[in-house]
């Protein structure tokens, strides 16, 4: 049982320490004048990830790499079919009004390449490279769409869609918020790893079909809140681009830059099944995405019980 109390306490920790180095970051750029729209896709991409680049990191140097792989596979995996699969239950997403086209098409061509790197052999540090330099590649373009399409000013509202963004914070917090944030983060990694992998070793299951179910939904739940809370305020533009967002940051960023730290096998079961399922949960975004169709309570339920069967499928 405290293999079970220490992993929450690690996830918590986590979860709570990249909250806090969002907002402190967010804060001290807005205070110094980097734009708010710019803000929001770099560092708080960066911030909201923070905990699986940690556990990555971690899983790597302390010999369990299937944990740090089964972590970005899972977690994908959960950002399509439970992360947005289960705010469509509580409110219908008008995703027919939203232009996700090249965003989606971004994320698919980053998935069936991280898939084709995952099939030519273990991913090591050259692998890592190419995955960092494609994640540069998207945030370059992204920055600079939204340098193109933005006011010259912040405007409040812009400044408002910003998680934890207060233009009056004062600078002893934000250092406050950093400090405890960058602390925060490898304390936790370390607690979650460390005990997930008890936890598989009690239950005679791999870290690798840990890193795909506990670790992977637990480190999507900042996730998940966001996409509830914006599902119930009707703001679908925000639910879809989060899930975009944090699958090409997971694939690109995360792998990317763990496999700079120790390289990364991957075991047969990633190239039958997982990898395959993660792919075609990202396929499944095709109608919401490309074909303009509403994500509703059906939709919604076919999506959540998917990801159910998944996860019955992976712990049998």
């Amino acid at each position: 049982m405290s293999a079970w109390l220490l992993s929450g306490a690690g996830l918590a920790v986590l979860l709570v320490a990249g909250d806090l180095l969002v907002r402190g970051a967010v804060n001290l750029s807005l205070r110094v004048g980097i734009p708010a729209l710019i803000v929001s896709l770099t560092i708080v991409a960066f911030g909201t990830s923070a905990p699986e680049l940690l556990i990555g990191i971690s899983a790597v140097q302390e010999g369990k790499p299937g944990l740090a792989l089964g972590n970005v596979v899972g977690s994908n995996t959960a950002n399509v079919l439970l992360v947005l699969g289960l705010p469509a239950l509580v409110s219908r997403m008008h995703t027919s009004r939203l232009d996700t086209r090249r965003s989606y098409l971004v994320m698919i061509v980053a998935s069936v390449a991280f898939v084709a790197l995952c099939f030519l052999g273990p991913l090591t540090w050259s692998s890592g490279l190419v995955l960092l330099a494609a994640l540069a590649a998207v945030l370059w373009d992204q920055v600079r769409v939204a340098r193109r399409h933005m006011a010259a000013d912040r405007t409040e509202d812009e400044i408002a869609d910003l998680e934890g963004a207060d233009p009056d914070m004062p600078w002893w917090r934000i250092a406050l918020f950093l400090a405890l944030g960058l602390a925060g983060l490898p304390i936790g990694a370390d607690l979650l790893v460390d005990n997930a992998s008890i936890i598989a070793s009690d239950f005679g299951v791999s870290d690798a079909v840990i890193g795909l179910t506990l670790v992977a939904l637990g480190t999507s739940l900042p996730e998940l809140a966001t996409t509830v809370m914006a599902g119930l305020r009707g703001q679908a533009d925000v639910a879809m681009g989060n899930a975009i967002g944090s699958n090409l940051f997971n694939l690109l960023g995360i792998i990317g830059a763990t496999t700079l730290f120790g390289a990364i096998p991957v075991e047969q079961e990633f190239l039958q099944f997982d990898l395959w399922v993660m792919l075609a949960a990202s396929l499944l975004l095709a109608p919401f995405a490309l074909l303009r169709v509403d994500l509703g309570r059906r939709w919604g339920g076919l999506l959540t019980m998917l990801y159910l069967l998944y996860v019955t499928v992976v712990l049998s």
